[in-house]
This record gives structure tokens, C-alpha cells and sequence, in this order.
């Protein structure tokens, strides 16, 4: 019924009462008794229903329907009673979308779970009891921090932003490797999957094994090679000329794969533990004085003007041995690769997302298609050049890893014919600002 409708109702019901009322008083004489009564009784019974409809709308169950009325107050019944049947469908429609989503993601091998706000338990599919060890109802509503005790996921949690997935062991068995990935929605939530990845990592440590071994057992017949070529070298006079280019090249070549090995030795090394085992403050503005020195002995009758800019007020805690192998690969790269007389610009500053490394060159650039693939091992941009240059392709993933264990990451920003900046992001927790 349209609001036009409800009024004229409601008009012709009172005409009608009024001229009941007068009917009455002209047969009593009391015009005015007669017209009291009558709205009195018209606004009681108006009362009435009022207070039906109240109690309904306090006292009753979901599916039970308004009460019965006559007149006005049956077409609003009625329409209330249509809302709820309405309302029930919609609810029931709801309903099993829910009931089939949560019987797909329980079938699902990956767990997840539903955070709020505050990063408490919500709802969790069956696959989160066993990866997990949730157990329902009793971990309903508890901190998930709570739950998953490792001092790692806490640090992972509480970030802003998750773009990258953590891998952790199982809180119920330490042999399963984990994949946790935090992604936000709605009003701050938070969705968690976690997947079991101890098949790949079990691979992944098989290659890191096979790598480090065979590195280190080429190492003693490699120093031996060496250490005769270099005794040969020393007895040149003795040898017949046509050999001394030949050795010359060997020697050069072994020490190229020397490189090779220690670097790989190294990248094992930092793959074997999540920290440093010395933590310690390190004055970057110091160490980068250090290696600004170094990189000036490389540069020699290239003429680089390479400037340093350093707070020094900001140190990082962490292995300075690991991190001067990290900032002087991005260092002696952009020596090697800036054309001569190029510019080089070395700065190390602070603001409120933490600390940060810059190094820029105006050497020929990248092209961004190898951008993400630059900290892979082995990745080359221009095989040739790396070659002359006497790099083993290892340098940016050394970078790329001293940089996770320090709670870092690296952007690299390039411009064909520019030049680059790799600049290195650490969090505010691994620094200590004087």
C-alpha cells in the first residue's frame, strides 16, 4: 500500500468515528462526551496495538510471524510479516553460499584462517587444526601470536604490509616446513594460508648441500693447481717462452674460479642460518668510508668521482663482515660498470620507515625486463661484459641474501643511458640511532 493510501485510510476511518460520535450525541444530547469517548476508545485501541507490536518486536523467536490485526494495523502486520519472509529467504540464500564455501575451503589441503582486526582467531578450515594444531571451539577468539609461538611470525605479523610468504617450521611438528601468507581485507582483517612446502624445502636444502659440497671438495684440488702454477710462474726464466702466456691464462682462470667458489662457499653459509651469529652495532658512516677507499684503489686512472653522504648517528645491528661483502659488491659493480670519469654517489640515510642505502652510478643502465632477475645466481645482463669484467654472477645474490638476514631488502631502479641506484631498505627494529 503507497503512503497515499495509508493516509486516505486513515482520513475515511476517522470520518467515519467522528460521525459515529456525533450520530450518538445527537441521539444523547452530549455532543461533546460523545466525541471524547469515542477518540478515547479510537486512541486506546491505537495504543494497543502499539504495544502488540512492541512486545513482538522485544519478546519473539526468528521464524515466528507480527500478530493479526484488523483494519490499518492488519496491512502493517501483513507488510511487516512480508519483510520477514523476505528477509529469511535472503538470509537462507546467504546461508548457503557460506555452508559451500566453508565446505570447499575444508577441503582444501592448504590451511585458512580468518583474523580480525586485532589478529584474533575468527574461523579456520579442518586442513589449520592439523598443519596448525588449532582446536575448535577452545582457540576461537585467541591471539594467533598466541599460538604460533615463533618470535619470527610475531616480527612477520606485525608489519604493514606482507608481500612476501614466511617460512617457518610447525608449531605441532618440526619436521613440516610451513608457508605463511598474511594477506589484509575488509575493516583490517586478516586472511591466513599456510602451506606445507617441506617437499620443496627438502629439495632446496638437497641443492644447497650438493652446492656447498662440491664446492668445497673442488677447493683442495683447486689451491693445488694453483699453488704449482704460481711455482712455475716464479721459475719463468727456466721455462721455454711459448709456455708462459698458457700459464699466464691458467693462473688467471684459477683465480677466477677460485672466486666462484668462495663466493658460492659464502652464498651456503648465509643460507644455513636466519641471524647473524654476530649481531653487533656497526657503524655503517665508517665502514662505507672504508669501502669508498677501496672502491677509489679500483677506479685508479679512471678518474670515478665517487662522493659519500652518511648519517652518522644511525648504526645497524648485525655481522659487519657480512654486510662489507654486501655494500661493496653494490660499490665495486657500479666501479666496474660506470663508464671513465663517471659519477658514483654513495648515501646512507634515515626517516621514519628506517634506514636506507643508496648507490647510484651513471654508467649505460639496465634494461627493465632483467630488473627482477638481477639477484638470481649465475644471471647475467650481458654475458660478454660480465666475462671481461671477471664477475661470477654471484655478486647481487650475496647482496640479496646478507640483506634477508638482516631484516633488509633491495629495490634497483635503472634508466637506459642514465645509469642505476640499488638501494638497500632496513626496518626500524635493526637500527640504533645515537
Amino acid at each position: 500500500m503507497t503512503n497515499q493510501d495509508w493516509r486516505g485510510a486513515v482520513i475515511r476511518n476517522l470520518l467515519l468515528l467522528v460521525s459515529a460520535c456525533l450520530l450518538v450525541g445527537l441521539l444523547s444530547g452530549e455532543y461533546a462526551w460523545a466525541l471524547a469517548a469515542g477518540l478515547g476508545a479510537y486512541l486506546g485501541w491505537m495504543l494497543w496495538q502499539l504495544l502488540r507490536l512492541q512486545h513482538w518486536l522485544k519478546h519473539h523467536q526468528p521464524e515466528e510471524p507480527p500478530p493479526h490485526g484488523y483494519g490499518l494495523w492488519g496491512e502493517v502486520f501483513d507488510s511487516i510479516y512480508h519483510l520477514q519472509r523476505r528477509d529469511q529467504r535472503a538470509r537462507g540464500r546467504l546461508q548457503a553460499v557460506i555452508d559451500r564455501i566453508q565446505e570447499s575451503t575444508a577441503a582444501l589441503k592448504d590451511a585458512v584462517v580468518m583474523l580480525d582486526a586485532d589478529g584474533n582467531l575468527e574461523w579456520w578450515n579442518r586442513a589449520a587444526e592439523s598443519l596448525l594444531g588449532l582446536k575448535t571451539p577452545q582457540d576461537s577468539g585467541q591471539s594467533v601470536t598466541n599460538l604460533i609461538r615463533h618470535p619470527r611470525f610475531k616480527e612477520y605479523f606485525e608489519q604493514n604490509q606482507h608481500p612476501d610468504p614466511l617460512e617457518l617450521p610447525s608449531p605441532v611438528n618440526d619436521r613440516l616446513r610451513l608457508q605463511f601468507q598474511l594477506t589484509r581485507y575488509g575493516n583490517g582483517e586478516h586472511l591466513m594460508l599456510v602451506r606445507d612446502v617441506t617437499r620443496v624445502h627438502q629439495l632446496e636444502q638437497m641443492r644447497k648441500d650438493f652446492v656447498a659440497n662440491v664446492s668445497h671438495e673442488l677447493r683442495t684440488p683447486l689451491t693445488v693447481i694453483a699453488g704449482y702454477l704460481e711455482t712455475l710462474l716464479d721459475n719463468a726464466d727456466d721455462l721455454n717462452p711459448r709456455w708462459l702466456r698458457a700459464l699466464q691464462q691458467m693462473q688467471q682462470q684459477g683465480g677466477r674460479m677460485q672466486t666462484l667458489l668462495n663466493d658460492l662457499l659464502l652464498l651456503a653459509k648465509l643460507e644455513a642460518t636466519d641471524y647473524p651469529s654476530d649481531n653487533l652495532p656497526v657503524a655503517v658512516d665508517l665502514l662505507l668510508l672504508s669501502i669508498q677507499a677501496d672502491a677509489q684503489a679500483l677506479s685508479a686512472n679512471r678518474h670515478h668521482k665517487i662522493s659519500l653522504e652518511t648519517d652518522f648517528s644511525i648504526k645497524l645491528k648485525g655481522s659487519e663482515a657480512e654486510l662489507r661483502s654486501a655494500f661493496s659488491n653494490l660499490v665495486f659493480n657500479a666501479v666496474k660498470y660506470t663508464p671513465n670519469e663517471g659519477e658514483i654517489r654513495i648515501r646512507w640515510w634515515g626517516d621514519e620507515q628506517g634506514a636506507h642505502l643508496s648507490v647510484s652510478d651513471s654508467g649505460p643502465g639496465i634494461e627493465a625486463k632483467h630488473l627482477p632477475r638481477l639477484t638470481e645466481r649465475f644471471y647475467r645482463v650481458d654475458s660478454s661484459r660480465a666475462s671481461h669484467s671477471g664477475g661470477t654472477g654471484l655478486g647481487l645474490a650475496i647482496v640479496k641474501h646478507v640483506l634477508l638476514r638482516h631484516r633488509g631488502r633491495l629495490d634497483i631502479s635503472s634508466t637506459l643511458g642514465q645509469g642505476s641506484t640499488f638501494t638497500c631498505h632496513f626496518p626500524e627494529p635493526q637500527l640504533l640511532r645515537r
